[in-house]
């Protein structure tokens, strides 16, 4: 790990413009809707473009091709960027959420413990942080993947290949674990609590941060800032994301209220663990070399 020195007033004035992607669910939208962090860059003279992606591999791609600058993703997309070589780092992270994606089954499963799941076909999106959970769920309990019968599947497709009966558990993650359980009853078999922390991690270009130190210091305020706005008027954070996202008021108001919120520096704790899932992707085969993490992440000041 690395730190980032500090701008020079030469570096600050070259930059007219930041390029953000952010996802319908996660922290920069709500900094998106928050606002400050865009009047605060104006006052500069520096515009902020908002770009819109469907999940973290697509975003991330976007990073690698020099569409955007920094961005947000979950535990898995920026391991497997690394790995293919994106110049990322990771200046960030929201706290963990280990009860914010777990294995779900129909209410009226027989599946009772999760050494019931031996056999049994479950779905899951591959390469995803879900999958590096059900690796380590299955190994605490003495399975291993070839003893289940893995289904890749997108979540509305797995939502409704559950409720169809063609599959047998879904590992999912919030907000769609918890649409699941208000729309079917579906029940929660085991969270992650325990075995995988499940973050979101604040990434950006390795030369824009370099060059813009200042830029990730106002991610982090701004970051800190929809926080508070999320506990002290989570109703208007809800109205603004739930339209979004498709899901009833009630469903998003669940899941904001569960979710702690706030921007955290890359610890040695959460290096350890993002290598950990390095680790056990690349002994999957899931990615073509090891990786250090290490090398891709940046402390910034507190």
């Amino acid at each position: 790990m690395f730190v980032l020195v500090p701008l020079t007033q030469a570096d600050d004035q070259k930059l007219s413009s930041v390029r953000i992607g952010y996802q319908k669910y996660g922290t920069l939208n709500v900094v998106k809707a928050e606002g400050s962090f865009e009047k605060a860059l104006a006052t500069r003279g520096i515009s902020v473009t908002w770009i819109l992606f469907p999940a973290g591999p697509q975003l991330l791609e976007a990073l690698n091709a020099g569409s955007i600058d920094l961005g947000n993703a979950g535990e898995a997309p920026p391991v497997f960027a690394q790995a293919a070589g994106v110049n990322l780092v990771y200046f960030g992270n929201q706290p963990p959420f280990p009860k914010g994606e777990g294995v779900l089954v129909k209410k009226d499963s027989l599946i009772q413990k999760v050494s019931d799941l031996k056999g049994k076909r479950i779905a899951f999106n591959r390469g995803s942080n879900v999958h590096f959970f059900l690796v380590k769920l299955l190994e605490k309990n003495g399975l291993k993947m070839d003893d289940i019968k893995p289904v890749f599947l997108a979540p509305a497709d797995a939502w409704a290949a559950l409720e169809g009966g063609s599959i047998d558990a879904w590992v999912i993650w919030d907000p769609f674990m918890t649409a699941a359980i208000d729309r079917s009853g579906a029940r929660i078999l085991q969270d992650a609590e325990g075995i995988a922390a499940n973050r979101e991690f604040f990434l950006a270009d390795r030369r824009f941060a370099q060059a813009h130190q200042d830029i990730l210091l106002a991610v982090r305020d701004a970051v800190n800032r929809s926080g508070t706005w999320v506990s002290t008027k989570p109703e208007e954070v809800v109205r603004y994301l739930a339209p979004q996202l498709g899901m009833s008021e009630e469903v998003v108001t669940k899941v904001i209220r569960a979710q702690p919120w706030g921007f955290q520096p890359i610890s040695d704790q959460v290096v350890s663990d993002q290598q950990t899932i390095g680790d056990t992707f690349f002994g999957l085969k899931l990615i073509p070399k090891t990786i250090r993490i290490a090398d891709a992440a940046v402390r910034i000041p507190e």
